[in-house]
Parts: C-alpha cells; sequence; structure tokens
C-alpha cells in the first residue's frame, strides 16, 4: 500500500477517487528497476525455443522486441503510471531446469517517478509473447511468478528483493 507523507493513500484525493500522483515537486535522479517473470512448459517446448524451430519464428527475438515496446508504453496500459523517457531497455533470457524459461528486464530513466510498473510490464509482455507464439506446441504453459527483482533510486530508496 503506497502511502503520502501524511498517512494517506497516494493514488487516492480527499473524496476516494482514483488520481495520477503529483510529481511536479521531485527531484529528477537516475532510477533503475529489474523484473523476472518465468514460464513452464514441456522441456520439447522449451528446447524448441531455443533451437529456434517453432514454425512463428525466433521466439525469443519476438519476445525482447515485445517487451522493449511493453515498457515504453506502459502508461497505456495502466492507467495511473505517468509516462516516462526510458533511457535503456535490457531484456535477457535463461534457463531453469529443461522446462523454465526466465525473463529478466532491467529499465532505466532518469525522471520524477520508478520505472518498476515499466519493468513488470516488460517481463510479462515477453512471457505472453512466448505464450502466443509457442500456444500451437501447448496449450498448459504456466506464466509466473511475475516480480520485482530490484530498484534504484527515488525518495524510497534502494529495494532488493530476498531471493
Amino acid at each position: 500500500m503506497m502511502t503520502g507523507g501524511e498517512g494517506r493513500l497516494t493514488h487516492f484525493n480527499e473524496q476516494g477517487r482514483a488520481v495520477m500522483v503529483d510529481v511536479s515537486d521531485k527531484a529528477a535522479t537516475a532510477r533503475t528497476a529489474v523484473a523476472e517473470s518465468r514460464i513452464t512448459m514441456a522441456p520439447s517446448t522449451l528446447s524448441r525455443i531455443l533451437d529456434r524451430t517453432v514454425e512463428k519464428g525466433d521466439v525469443l527475438a519476438v519476445a525482447q522486441i515485445a517487451a522493449i515496446q511493453a515498457a515504453k508504453r506502459t502508461s497505456d496500459w495502466i492507467p495511473m503510471c505517468h509516462p516516462l523517457p526510458l533511457t535503456g531497455v535490457n531484456v535477457s533470457f535463461g534457463t531453469s531446469g529443461d522446462d523454465t524459461l526466465t525473463i529478466a528486464a532491467e529499465v532505466k530513466t532518469t525522471g520524477k517517478t520508478g520505472v518498476e510498473m515499466e519493468a513488470l510490464t516488460a517481463v510479462s509482455a515477453a512471457a505472453l509473447t512466448v505464450y502466443d507464439m509457442c500456444k500451437a506446441l501447448q496449450k498448459d504453459m504456466v506464466i509466473g511468478p511475475t516480480l520485482l527483482r530490484s530498484k534504484t533510486g527515488g525518495k524510497s530508496g534502494d529495494y532488493r528483493a530476498e531471493s
């Protein structure tokens, strides 16, 4: 739950209505966020992704572009997010065992508000893109967990998730 300096929720006004938080008086600082998601699937599906033999094309290349595009357009998806000029988005993929694809996104900006939502949106879009491109092979893939791994900058300081 986000609270303001007076102990009130920052995304609601005095009438209890949703508002976009006013960041006018905040200082612009360097900010980063890293998010991660996973997709568990059959080993044969993961193997085809890694071998680039999925009929729809290079799944990871398309998912990477989807992640970057989603990070840049987060404020179009999440109503209370501020549009931010991102200075960098780096998406990486890995594996965990023979049945899990991991997706990480690091997002950077210099601004008045953080990029946690942009990083979370990026990995979510990448995971959904992998699902979309592979659903003909397997419909019971499982996405998640999706979580914030770390963030730096801003008034609330740095954050690092416990492993």
